[in-house]
C-alpha cells in the first residue's frame, strides 16, 4: 500500500526525530511511504482560534499533496481529528478519500495493518498519556467516565515493547492543558493543568512519559525541564521503533 507521510508544522521544526521515527517504522512493517515536500500547516491553528473559513488554502494544499495515495498516516492525533472532520476541497472525491483514509499512527497499525508483534526494545519505566483529540475524537482508547469495557490502541503496541514497564497516571484520562492556543489564551490554568498531570507520572517513578501527541507531550516537556526535573517525554513512534 502507499501511504502518505504527513508531518504536523510543530513537527517538522521542533521534533523532526518523531518524523523519521515515524517513517522508519512504517516502512519496517512494509509500507511504500512517500513525503510530499509542497506540504505544510493542515488549518488546525486558525480553526482552533475561531477563523476555520480561512483554511481553504490550507485545504486545496493538503489535498493537492495527498488526494492520490492509499492512506495518509501522521504522528499527531489532534491534526487527524482536524482533517477528519474539517478538511473541504472543490474537489469532493479526493476530499471525501482523504477524510476516510487519514489514521493517526497507532491507529492505523493496529486498524489497518492489524499488528500483533513488533520488535521494539526499550526497557523503560513509561509512563501513558491519554491525549484529548486522540481518545475523544479518534477513539484510541476508552473513556474512563463509560460503563464499558476498557481498550487502549497504544497501550496495546507498548505492551508488545520488549523490556517496557507501562504505568499510568490515577487519572487516567485527564488533560494535560495543552489544548492549542488555549495554552496561549488560558496560560495559567493550562500551567496548572500541566503540573497536576505531571506530578501523577513522577508519583509512579516514571523515566519517560509519551503519548501520541506531540503537542502535548511539549507542553508537558517545558514544565519538567522549567522544574528540573528528570522525567523525559519520548513520542510513542520513537518506542516502537527502537532497537
Amino acid at each position: 500500500m502507499k501511504v502518505g507521510l504527513f508531518v504536523p508544522c510543530y513537527i517538522d521544526q521542533f521534533y523532526p526525530q518523531v518524523a523519521v521515527a515515524t517513517l522508519e517504522l512504517l516502512e519496517k512493517l512494509g509500507c511504500e511511504v512517500v513525503f510530499p515536500l509542497n506540504q505544510t500547516c493542515c488549518g488546525q491553528p486558525m480553526a482552533n482560534s475561531g477563523f476555520a473559513k480561512l483554511d481553504g488554502g490550507c485545504d486545496k494544499n493538503f489535498v493537492a499533496n495527498f488526494g492520490d495515495v492509499d492512506y495518509i498516516v501522521s504522528p499527531s492525533g489532534s491534526c487527524v481529528l482536524h482533517v477528519k472532520e474539517h478538511l473541504q476541497d472543490t474537489d469532493e472525491n479526493k476530499a471525501g478519500h482523504i477524510r476516510r483514509h487519514i489514521y493517526e499512527l497507532t491507529e492505523f497499525m493496529m486498524d489497518v495493518l492489524k499488528i500483533e508483534n513488533i520488535t521494539a526494545s526499550f526497557p523503560h519505566k513509561v509512563g501513558m498519556h491519554n491525549s484529548c483529540h486522540g481518545q475523544r475524537g479518534l477513539h484510541l482508547s476508552s473513556m474512563s467516565e463509560l460503563v464499558a469495557p476498557a481498550f487502549s490502541k497504544p497501550e496495546r503496541l507498548l505492551a508488545m515493547v520488549k523490556g517496557l514497564m507501562l504505568t499510568k497516571p490515577k487519572r487516567v484520562d485527564e488533560c494535560c492543558g495543552f489544548g492549542g492556543t488555549f495554552c496561549v489564551f488560558e496560560e495559567a490554568v493550562s500551567v496548572k493543568m500541566g503540573k497536576d498531570r505531571i506530578a501523577e507520572h513522577e508519583a509512579n517513578e516514571v523515566e519517560y512519559i509519551t503519548g501520541v501527541d506531540v503537542s502535548c507531550l511539549m507542553h508537558m516537556e517545558g514544565i519538567l525541564k522549567r522544574n528540573g526535573s528528570k522525567v523525559k517525554t519520548i513520542h510513542i513512534a520513537e518506542i516502537l521503533n527502537a532497537l
